[in-house]
């Protein structure tokens, strides 16, 4: 299946009836289907005319046009969000906020019968009911401002780099946004880039590239205009979106964008998965079944004890809401949040944001965690450990079997520095604070330019 052809099947759609629809059984067997790419085996004249392209110009920018508005922006479609009013609306009824909502509207119930039927009368009810109802309602709110300020930072970190592409056009080299690519561009990739499509290399020069964010690779791989392989995910001539440049530089066609490239796919799938209830979520179903059982039951019983002691059919109705609210546990509610809020609170303070509260009490209960390891659970940067010149070998970490880091005192870490930094081929990019720079490279080689910039802060 060609890039064109897959392309409008993939393509992503503004409607918003669209968005709020599951993925179809067509579409969603189109992605499960084994990844099938075909472009890095042919000719670069071959698929140049199967693209309508041009491997030295480029296409014009009024084809880049005609084919963005057909095929829609280099950009994966993010799930469809729940609007805010929805999740206030889960917040304030789900789970055990159902419970409370049903005692306060009981309490109430019975301070209208009361006040109907009796002058002189208590407001013990009422001030029940209200205190019910404002348990939930700030256990909701806050429960809510939780999660909502969790997201806002997710989303932040979304947009607080804007990726750009080097692309020709008519000829002529110009840097447009990446989402603004479209099947057919000529599109130009060196170290530090992001790797903005899959991408038919025609041109590399000592290219290499960060695959661990697909295959999980931890070493860079080499890339050139040859094809090395016919499974696509291990052919040279390839580039992959999501990926990165280490090293060197290339030239190539793009072949697929947004949900049609193999990360799209990836991900398109992944979205359509059905969220499952927590475990907490699971005991506290469960809690509510066991105590709405045992309230209606013990105030059934006592309805019944009432009417057979010749009370007042209203009297017993009195009887019946008073044993039902008086099951409620009222404090359990806000008990549950604090817990969760402060837990949440002090995975912060270790890096560890939680975006959902419940997803707290869950990850206790887990046994198994299946992840990817390189740069998830690691940095997937290499770092110095230890250091030997002059006869001793010294420690990054101080440990006490080794000598620590004394630069001042030793004239050859000087030197040491000058042919870190003179044999390495890393690039050193600085930023407007010490916090932006950058070093871009081979992971070897960044390593190095690291350790040589604390030696400096040290000096």
């Amino acid at each position: 299946m060609s890039a064109v052809s897959i392309a409008p099947k993939l393509k992503v759609r503004g409607s918003r009836k669209f968005r709020k629809k599951k993925q179809t059984t067509e579409r969603l067997s189109m992605l499960k289907q084994e990844i099938k790419i075909t472009e890095h085996t042919i000719k670069v004249d071959e698929l140049c005319k199967l693209l309508n392209t041009n491997c030295s110009d480029g296409i014009s920018s009024e084809e880049a046009e005609k084919r963005l508005l057909q095929f829609g922006p280099n950009a994966l479609s993010p799930p469809s969000e729940e609007p805010a009013w929805m999740k206030l609306l889960k917040c304030m009824i789900g789970g055990f906020s159902l419970l409370l909502w049903t005692g306060a509207g009981l309490c109430f119930v019975s301070y209208a019968i009361q006040s109907s039927t009796t002058s002189s009368m208590s407001h013990d009810n009422l001030y029940l009911g209200v205190v019910l109802t404002s348990v939930v309602f700030i256990s909701g709110c806050f429960t809510y401002y939780q999660e909502a300020k969790s997201s806002r930072i997710m989303d932040s970190f979304k947009k607080m780099v804007p990726v750009l592409a080097k692309v020709i056009r008519d000829g002529h080299k110009k840097i447009v946004p990446a989402e603004h690519l479209v099947v057919g561009d000529l599109v130009e990739v060196s170290a530090g880039d992001h790797i903005p499509a899959d991408i038919r290399l025609v041109e590399a020069s000592c290219l290499k590239v960060d695959n661990s964010s697909l295959t999980g690779e931890s070493e860079p791989q080499v890339r050139n205009s040859e094809c090395s392989h016919e499974d696509a995910l291990e052919a040279r001539n390839l580039v992959f979106y999501s990926t990165n440049a280490v090293e060197g530089s290339g030239r190539g066609i793009v072949v697929y964008t947004g949900e049609a490239t193999v990360i799209g796919r990836i991900a398109c799938l992944t979205s359509n998965l059905e969220a499952e209830v927590t475990s907490l979520g699971l005991e506290l179903q469960h809690f509510i079944r066991v105590i709405t059982a045992v309230a209606f039951s013990v105030g059934i019983a006592c309805l019944i004890a009432a009417l057979f002691m010749e009370y007042s059919t209203i009297e017993a109705v009195l009887f019946l809401i008073g044993i039902i609210v008086a099951q409620v546990p009222e404090g359990l509610l806000p008990t549950i949040t604090v817990s969760l809020a402060l837990t949440a609170r002090r995975m912060a303070s270790k890096n560890c944001l939680v975006r959902n509260l419940e997803a707290v009490e869950t990850l206790g209960s887990t046994s198994v965690i299946c992840s990817d390891k390189t740069g998830t659970l690691t940095q997937n940067r290499m770092s110095v450990a230890h250091i030997w010149l002059n006869g001793t070998l010294y420690s990054e970490d101080n440990d006490i079997f080794y000598e620590p880091y004394n630069p001042v005192a030793n004239n050859g870490w000087t030197l040491l520095g000058r042919v870190m930094m003179l044999c390495n081929r890393a690039e050193f990019v600085v930023g407007d604070r010490w916090a932006e720079c950058q070093v871009i490279g081979l992971p070897s080689a960044c390593m190095i330019s690291l350790a040589y910039m604390e030696l400096i802060i040290i000096m």
